[in-house]
């Protein structure tokens, strides 16, 4: 079958190449062919012994008639179907040619589009021999295209970038070389691609000049770099501005308080308590350019630890009292019952953004009163904290201007108040860090409320007792003789959401004519509205009620006496369980004023316990050290001083092979000679190599930068205490080692 075919094939290929020789000799056979058989037909006929019969003659020449007829027809119609197809044939031969037509001229826009690319475009076979180039090559070679073909040109490497493989195949990398308009960066796209069939594929090669784009990056890696360095050196420096400004201050704070310790004149002790407060405000002003400056880094980081919020927020306005009440000023705190009274998150960044919010608001009141409210906020788990005054208000025009850095409402403010204008920039941005928000409504002479809404999930461990309940008063009539303000005002709606029916009256008259309507369950008297004027109402609700409360303050507590009317008083601002506790239960006179007593200096809790400690102190600096000697001895611990590393390292060896070790060692970090970290890393090397007690080693800094202590404890340190050092710091860390002592012992 397969030979067949191919001598069939090859006489077709025969006659379409000799078509003129195949005719003749087609035309002379079929010619032979029919005159022979007419010679014969008839040669035949004529002869006598041919048995001629004339009807079988025509019968025979019908019948080939017909055959000739028939032979015609099938010629005729395959004739009709050849034409036909060839009509097909030349309509699809002039498709052909219109497509031929089209890519050619696709081709020559390709070419022309290659040719004027600005992307640099090379064809190499495999040896590296160029077969095609555009002109932003050559351009970019500086030679001729015909220069360039067949040739194995390539442009010199100067500097070789980064390379990849894609899964395609494709190889991009990136270059530097030298070309003819100078020096140029180039991103290369190679893959292998195949021209024509039956050929080799060639490397196509497409490049692209990022020379502007990579000299950017690069810029901007440098620029990010010197930022970087910049911020290291930022940071660096204002450990060492802290470290060197806390030093002295912590002098200054330190002998200030052991100064207001000893016996002064009046006019000593004013001198002294202001020197104190000078110190504290510049203290407050360093914490607020470190936390500026750590916020600026992106370094501030949040805990996430359970606390008691009712705490907080009543610590934080009794810890601003003192300074409300010294400008005449009224302080309140209320959480709404509704919240938990455990939560999780960052209690000290709370704490200094409410601290913050709340002394400004007492910084720019002059009358009236600040108030404190925690409710429930719009979302699931959030907690409201608003900080309301009375003051100067704000103007609309100012009020997005102050959380920016650096900025006041004006500059009479600044003139008028002080301050850096750092203090709401750091907290606003201490709220966004925590996932919240803060907001300001304030008019011009009608105060101010800052809102502060930050999400603080209930401390589920707490379980069910994770509310505050307070008393039930269902019934009970309750008069509040106060000056009208912010506090008289949280108090009533305190008593009021316990079920109380609350009086609340501003006038004294008032006041004593509606005490004989009706036997009250608890009268509360303000000693704000005058304590001749207080004591006298007293005496008149005396008979009137078995809860007679006076609301004083810390100073005004002193100058009570128990022979007064009252039966019980309350010191503000108000704590909620206090209030509670007040109006719950009947307690006679002595004992109630027995259960406040006036607050005094403790003796340390060391000292208390007689359990003194051998301390090593290592302070290089000569105030410093002589304030711990006489803070240490007062708290009834024995102190030595050294004052350097090397010195502490002697210290703590001589003690140790006397059998007499130390205590605790309160080791500065920054000393000369052999500082602090060094020390300890010795300190604790020794005690690796040679059995015995591990000594307690606290670190005193005045770097409050995270990556400092991180440092104290990688050094082998047990804690820090951040300088100034404070009293009540220092007792309770030394009281905590001397139980521990007292429990191994």
């Amino acid at each position: 079958m397969g030979a067949s075919f191919r001598i069939r094939l090859r006489l077709r290929r025969f006659t379409r190449r000799h078509h003129t020789l195949f005719t003749i000799l087609r035309s002379a056979m079929i010619f032979m062919a029919g005159f022979g058989g007419a010679y014969g037909f008839i040669k035949a006929s004529l002869s006598e012994t041919s048995g001629y019969n004339p009807h079988a003659f025509a019968i025979g020449a019908s019948f080939l008639f017909a055959l000739a007829c028939v032979g015609l027809a099938t010629l005729s119609m395959r004739l009709r179907f050849m034409r036909k197809k060839m009509h097909k044939l030349a309509l699809h031969n002039e498709v052909l040619a219109d497509r031929n037509w089209e890519l050619q001229e696709a081709e020559q826009r390709a070419r022309s589009l290659f040719e004027q690319q600005g992307d640099l475009i090379v064809m190499r076979e495999s040896d590296g021999t160029i077969i095609f180039v555009n002109d932003a090559y050559c351009r970019m070679a500086g030679l001729d295209r015909e220069n360039l073909l067949g040739s194995q040109f390539s442009f010199d490497l100067l500097e070789q970038g980064d390379s990849a493989l894609e899964p395609s195949g494709t190889r991009v990398h990136d270059q530097r070389i030298d070309s003819a308009i100078g020096p140029r960066w180039i991103a290369w796209r190679e893959a292998l691609v195949r021209s024509d069939a039956g050929h080799p594929a060639v490397q196509q090669c497409v490049g692209r000049d990022v020379t502007d784009r990579t000299e950017t990056e690069r810029a901007l890696a440098e620029a990010r770099d010197q930022a970087n360095a910049a911020n290291r050196a930022k940071s660096r420096f204002l450990a060492m501005a802290s470290h060197e400004i806390r030093t002295p201050l912590n002098g200054i704070l330190g002998m200030s308080g052991l100064l207001l310790e000893t016996q002064l004149t009046p006019e000593q002790t004013t001198y002294a308590k202001a020197v104190r407060s000078s110190g504290e405000a510049l203290m407050s002003l360093i914490n607020e350019l470190l936390d500026y400056s750590k916020i600026e880094a992106g370094k501030l980081a949040l805990e996430a630890q359970p606390f008691a919020l009712t705490a907080l927020i009543e610590e934080i306005t009794e810890l601003l009292a003192p300074r409300a009440q010294g400008k005449q000023l009224e302080i309140a705190a209320y959480l709404d019952e509704r919240l938990p009274t455990w939560v999780t998150g960052d209690a000290a960044r709370l704490r200094q953004v409410l601290l913050n919010l709340a002394g400004n608001a007492i910084k720019f009141t002059s009358k009236g009163g600040v108030a404190l409210i925690a409710e429930p906020g719009i979302w699931p788990n959030e907690i409201s904290f608003q900080v309301r005054d009375t003051g100067i208000g704000i103007a609309a025009d100012a009020q997005e201007r102050i959380f920016r850095e650096f900025e006041q409402a004006d500059d009479s403010v600044a003139r008028s108040f002080g301050g850096t204008g750092l203090g709401l920039a750091i907290s606003d941005r201490i709220v966004k860090r925590m996932g919240g928000r803060i907001a300001l409504q304030s008019q011009p002479g009608a105060g101010s409320t800052f809102e502060v809404s930050v999400p603080l999930p209930p401390a589920l461990e707490r379980g069910e007792q994770n509310s505050f309940r307070g008393p039930d008063l269902t019934g009970q009539s309750i008069m509040l003789i106060a000056p009208a303000g912010l506090q008289a005002e949280l108090i009533e709606r305190r008593l009021q959401n316990w079920g109380a029916q609350t009086c609340l009256v501003a006038e004294t008259e008032i006041a004593a004519a509606l005490l004989p309507e009706r036997a009250w369950h608890a009268v509360l008297i303000d000693d704000a509205i005058g304590s001749e004027a207080a004591r006298r109402l007293g005496e008149a609700a005396h008979h009137h009620t078995t809860r007679l409360i006076v609301l004083v303050t810390p100073t005004s507590r002193h100058e009570l006496a128990p022979a007064a009317p009252f039966n019980g008083y309350l010191v503000k601002p108000l704590r909620a369980a206090s209030l509670a506790a007040r109006v719950s239960f009947d307690l006679d006179a002595g004992a109630a004023f027995a259960e406040q007593p006036i607050p005094t200096i403790a003796p340390s809790i060391a000292a208390r316990a007689g359990t003194g400690l051998a301390i090593l102190v290592a302070e290089d600096n000569d105030i410093n050290a002589l304030r711990m000697r006489s803070l240490l001895t007062k708290l009834g611990h024995h102190p030595d001083i050294a004052v350097h590393g090397e010195a502490a390292l002697d210290s703590w060896l001589a003690a140790r092979a006397a059998g007499t070790p130390y205590d605790l060692i309160l080791m500065d970090v920054q000393m000369p000679r052999l500082d602090g970290i060094a020390a300890t890393r010795r300190i604790r090397a020794h005690e690796a190599s040679e059995p015995g007690r591990r000594t307690p080693i606290l670190a005193l800094t005045a770097n409050a930068l995270v990556e400092d202590r991180y440092a104290c404890f990688e050094a082998g340190m047990d804690g820090f205490l951040v300088k100034p050092i404070d009293r009540d710091k220092l007792d309770e860390a030394l009281a905590n080692l001397a139980a521990a002592r007292q429990v191994a012992a």
